[in-house]
């Protein structure tokens, strides 16, 4: 409801925010005076910062009387919404050469953001969480304690294999190259000429699967590894690790 607001405002955890929380709430309302509001004098603000006095509902209740707020203390949410207003219109005033001169978000600009998702995720919210696990598990991909590294390996995974690109490569027919059987030393012999050819093609075809299998189990490792490690290395110490 709020994080719009709070977010122009840099209030630290604006996607956070719980005005429920009685602590938070109050924490909020000295943070909102003292860093934008700032209609009382520091020195007059002691009262406010209280916030474990048992008067402090009633220094909310001055405090908005005297910011001529139009909601009274009861009026939680109607109250914080007006106040944030009143920050922003602060904030602006404050600094109006500097936003003054701010151009207006362009496509390009646009194309910059979409290109960040995972820049305003709630990591912590529980919609979010099992959204992750749910495709983890139909993609079968190893679960991490954090769910943003998860979620790069479910990008990867995605653009890797399931891209329409990757799909049509898959989905293209390889042009065999023609084998000559009898270059190829069976090592045995069965006693007739079509079975020794057909040991031979099943040979071939199981060496084929074999590489095939070695394939997937290197991009494995590098998948893991990519995702799990992410060495940083220390050229002075002469080492890799965190």
């Amino acid at each position: 409801m709020f994080r719009r607001k709070l977010a122009a405002l840099e209030y630290h955890n604006p996607a956070g925010f719980n005005c429920k929380d009685e602590t938070e709430f109050r924490n909020f309302i000295v943070w909102l005076e003292d860093q934008k509001i700032r209609h009382y004098k520091i020195e007059e603000r002691g009262n406010l910062r209280n916030i474990s006095s048992n008067d402090w509902p009633k220094q909310l209740e001055k405090y908005l009387a005297d910011v001529t707020c139009p909601f009274k203390a009861n009026q939680r949410q109607e109250a914080i919404d007006w106040l944030l207003g009143l920050a922003v219109r602060l904030e602006y005033g404050d600094n109006a050469e500097k936003y003054k001169n701010a151009s207006a978000i362009t496509d390009g600009d646009k194309a910059t953001k979409n290109a960040e998702p995972l820049i305003n995720l709630d990591v912590n919210n529980p919609d979010f969480k099992a959204g992750i696990l749910s495709l983890a598990n139909l993609l079968q991909i190893q679960r991490h304690d954090d769910y943003l590294i998860m979620l790069k390996a479910i990008r990867i995974l995605v653009q890797e294999r399931l891209s329409q690109e990757a799909v049509a490569k898959a989905n293209q027919g390889k042009e065999g190259l023609p084998i000559a059987l009898e270059k190829h030393v069976l090592g045995f012999e069965t006693g007739d000429a079509v079975l020794n050819e057909a040991a031979r093609i099943l040979r071939l075809l199981h060496v084929e699967e074999l590489r095939d299998l070695q394939t997937k189990i290197n991009e494995a490792i590098v998948a893991v590894q990519a995702i799990i490690a992410d060495p940083k290395t220390d050229y002075r110490l002469g080492k890799v690790g965190r």
